[in-house]
């Protein structure tokens, strides 16, 4: 390996005797891919500096909120006016009510917006805003989606396509997982069948619209537009999960784009320019179920952190402003062509606007997680420390989608191209053995 690695190795080593697995959220351990996780010590731009001074372009962008790049001057500046009038008030202020409009402004029909600190917190809260207005305490979700580590969510299918969930992790009682019911993506007839047996039961559906967090995932439209009919026949809410997707795609939702509209909808990482927040937004009769004007309880003492909303404010008015998703949009598909000219079969990609998913295989593009190519999966992780030293550094899985940023470059991007085709022909690697 050519790229030094030993400030990181000395640094893993230290943090392995202090924090579970040597890492804070279990994805930044590498396992997928092998060898000793990159610490990194700064960021500007597209780029990111590792401890041992190695520079990488950044085609993981903090996992999706990046979308105008690290340390985007504006945002930085509102994040430090911010922190000067205080890190943290416990109480209403400005910026509250100043990003909430910003947010609603990409919602047609949505009136009421709760902010948060995180992606599950606003899920956790959906979740709980609709048990309380149905009366009722099933949800269903579909096997392989995440979202987030709500322990009614971290379920998996049992014996059938259509089922009760069992825990996916150990601490979560078995009575908990058995409130969320798990069926197939892409399966009408697994819905349908569920909702046969449990209708009456079920307070809601979640799922992420366009399916990001188990590969990318495009769902045809009419499996989302059964899921909007027959919630409605049921009198079951329909939650859009777009933490992901929410304001990545365009100013507003996924939900959007397909022309079809939930109950509710959780939104996270864009919306708070990479501070860490989250929201749940819907329609003033649902949302006004929350206390202090409902019986549905959620609280959080940096819910509203004035710090993270200024820096979502300066993100969201900058996407107003600025030409971003048309640069993106084209920086995504230069990425696609250079890898469809390469005459490289399986260099393929699945993309939605800056969203962009590796898929190294020649076969059907997968929208279950169970279909997803082994082949694939092998070749990602055959290729992956390639990459990094070729200067390009991706999410450490094969499962994970890219981003592309508005910092990004068309060189940028036609390099990482250049070197995923390159490193697939010579298939090298001392990790995984040959690629086939």
């Amino acid at each position: 390996m050519s790229i030094e690695l030993s400030k990181s190795r000395q640094l893993f080593d230290r943090a392995v005797t202090l924090i579970p697995g040597g890492v804070n959220s279990p994805v930044r351990a590498f396992k997928h891919v092998g060898g000793t996780p990159l610490f990194i010590e700064s960021a500007t731009g597209s780029r990111i500096t590792d401890a041992d001074g190695n520079m990488f372009v950044d085609f993981c962008q903090s996992w999706g909120p990046l979308i105008l790049g690290h340390a985007h001057p504006q945002v930085v500046d509102a994040v430090v006016e911010a922190a000067k009038g205080g890190l943290s008030y416990g109480a209403s202020h400005r910026r509250e009510v100043e990003l909430a409009e910003l947010i609603l402004s990409g919602f047609k029909g949505f009136e009421r917006v709760r902010l948060m600190s995180s992606g599950t917190e606003a899920v956790m809260t959906a979740l709980r805003i609709a048990r309380g207005v149905t009366g009722r305490e099933l949800v269903m979700k579909f096997e392989g989606g995440y979202h987030g580590h709500v322990d009614g969510m971290l379920v998996k299918a049992g014996s059938g396509l259509a089922t009760f969930g069992t825990a996916s992790s150990a601490g979560i009682p078995e009575d908990v997982a058995r409130t969320t019911l798990v069926a197939s993506l892409d399966d009408e007839e697994a819905v349908e069948s569920l909702f046969k047996q449990y209708g009456e039961r079920v307070a809601a559906v979640i799922i992420e619209p366009l399916p990001a967090n188990n590969g990318l995932l495009i769902q045809r439209p009419d499996f989302i537009a059964f899921l909007r009919k027959i919630t409605r026949k049921f009198g079951s809410l329909l939650i859009f999960d777009e933490v992901i997707s929410g304001f990545r795609l365009g100013f507003g939702g996924y939900g959007q784009t397909i022309g079809i509209e939930p109950d509710l909808i959780t939104l996270g990482k864009v919306i708070g320019g990479g501070m860490p927040i989250g929201a749940v937004i819907g329609r003033a009769d649902t949302m006004e179920a929350l206390s202090p004007l409902g019986a549905v309880y959620q609280a959080g003492t940096l819910s509203g952190n004035p710090v993270s909303l200024a820096a979502g404010i300066a993100t969201l008015r900058l996407l107003k402003s600025e030409p971003v998703y048309q640069k993106v949009e084209s920086l995504g598909r230069h990425f696609e062509e250079n890898l469809k000219k390469s005459g490289v079969p399986y260099a393929r990609t699945l993309r939605v606007g800056s969203i962009v998913w590796l898929y190294l295989d020649d076969g059907p593009f997968p929208r279950r997680h169970d279909t997803i190519s082994e082949r694939a999966v092998e070749r990602f992780k055959g290729i992956y420390w390639e990459l990094l030293e070729d200067g390009y550094y991706l999410p450490p899985s094969a499962y994970e989608v890219l981003f592309i940023s508005f910092a990004h470059s068309l060189e940028e991007v036609e390099g990482l191209a250049e070197s995923i085709v390159r490193n697939l022909r010579s298939a090298r690697s001392d990790r995984t053995g040959k690629i086939e």
